[in-house]
């Protein structure tokens, strides 16, 4: 939770588009997604009603309309790439996702990421015909970011935000390896991946209903860390402050300003216990990266042949879909996703200095004034070693060194947010390689 100590300035923006997020849109579209039978990586692409085809091709076809809504605001297109040969996918197989770019105004090679997954799939991870409803595994994630589209695409933002309908999760992450090394080749300055996978559900296989918390997966050390950056970090810590554990932390604080009745847990790990999903392949090249879900898993739900056994229902139906859920779920994405656009690009360089002293310095680099005309100054965070979220700030202006009196270096971790002149702040960004949002 957001602590006294620590100031912010509350956005109205933020606000309204929380409340504009609709569940009635988002059940029409996990409705429509399940109607297409199965879209299981390996099924039909050929009929215009069942299979993953008709399901990317009707993806497709929606952010078109929204395009069109806001004046060609999205830049919308396939991104395919042949795979063979893998333990799921043998034979030559076309795996393809939609992917929709709003392009910032000020700075447009800087990016932050929403995804969901098109594909589905039973208990046999292989068997591309039985019906695969994927109602919430993972209709609510593609839902989910066409909407935030809808409503994002209304505002203009200095960075670009990407809404990605990724393909061939169940067979190996396909679509985001394909988009994370685009990603890469194109030089995107990709500061924040938002992967939704199964964010409808509310009723566990433990049998706790409660659609008032959500978790948010984070993985701690950059697995891109070489043996130099790890000798440092073994003296100046950042096992907790990796790029994706302060995204995380941005998007806690996200929900207890602005989202209503939801809770985030945030989760100290990649993913659950013997699972993944997409936002692994963004952290398996550095880029901050989470997934966002529910709290409470009914594993009766996921990857099931449809059935009923000992009056249990088995499968992914709407049934198991709470919407207005999914509608608190992607309103936390939508306003975390522009207040990291609206904000300006998180600082870069980020040292630290302060040994055998009273006090405390931070450094960074300059932000570009040409791509960040919105940026006002600087905003210096710190909290005890073992507390989970920032306990204390201060804004310091528009200056690249600043020095907290009486403040000793050994008794906390530091941070620094680039701050707006609305108030928008980026993540905070922790000293040293091991913090690096990049440049």
């Amino acid at each position: 939770m957001a602590s006294a100590q620590t100031t912010y300035q509350d956005q109205t923006k933020l606000h309204q588009i929380v409340q504009s997020i609709s569940a009635q849109n988002i059940e029409q579209d996990i409705t429509k997604l399940v109607g297409f039978g199965t879209r299981h990586t390996l099924s039909d692409t050929q009929s215009e009603t069942r299979g993953i085809g008709a399901a990317r091709r009707w993806i497709k076809s929606e952010f078109d309309a929204i395009s069109k809504q806001c004046g060609d605001c999205l830049e919308v297109y396939y991104q395919s790439q042949v795979i063979e040969g893998e333990k799921r996918i043998p034979n030559a197989t076309e795996v393809v996702s939609v992917i929709a770019i709003q392009r910032g105004v000020s700075d447009p090679n800087r990016y932050v990421l929403m995804s969901g997954d098109i594909d589905s799939r039973v208990s046999d991870v292989m068997d591309f015909t039985s019906n695969s409803p994927g109602a919430n595994d993972n209709a609510t994630g593609v839902a989910g970011t066409l909407e935030a589209a809808r409503v994002l695409s209304q505002y203009k933002f200095n960075g670009s935000i990407v809404y990605a309908a990724l393909a061939g999760e169940e067979q190996g992450l396909f679509g985001g390896k394909i988009l994370a090394e685009n990603a890469q080749k194109d030089g995107w300055r990709l500061k924040a991946v938002l992967n939704n996978d199964m964010i409808g559900n509310i009723a566990g296989i433990n049998g706790v209903i409660n659609n008032s918390s959500a978790r948010v997966f984070a993985e701690g050390t950059r697995v891109t860390e070489t043996e130099k950056e790890a000798t440092t970090r073994r003296f100046t810590g950042g096992e907790v402050d990796s790029p994706s554990r302060n995204l995380a932390r941005y998007i806690d604080w996200i929900a207890d300003r602005y989202i209503p009745n939801l809770d985030t847990m945030v989760i100290y790990r990649l993913d659950r216990f013997g699972r993944g999903g997409h936002h692994r392949p963004f952290n398996d090249l550095g880029y901050p990266a989470v997934r966002i879900m529910e709290t409470n898993e009914n594993y009766n739900r996921q990857h099931q042949d449809l059935r009923s056994e000992h009056g249990i229902e088995y499968g992914d139906t709407l049934a198991g879909v709470n919407f207005p859920y999914v509608a608190k779920l992607t309103s936390l994405n939508a306003a975390s996703l522009a207040s990291m656009a609206w904000a300006p690009s998180p600082p870069a360089k980020v040292q630290i200095s302060g040994a055998v002293q009273a006090s405390t310095t931070l450094g960074w680099q300059a932000s570009n004034k040409q791509q960040n005309p919105q940026l006002a100054g600087y905003k210096i965070y710190w909290r005890y070693t073992d507390a989970p979220q920032w306990q204390y700030s201060k804004y310091v202006g528009d200056v690249t060194e600043y020095t907290l009196e009486n403040v000793v270096i050994d008794n906390y971790f530091f941070g620094v947010a680039s701050v707006s002149k609305d108030g928008f702040e980026s993540p905070v960004v922790f000293p040293g390689t091991a913090g690096s949002f990049g440049e």
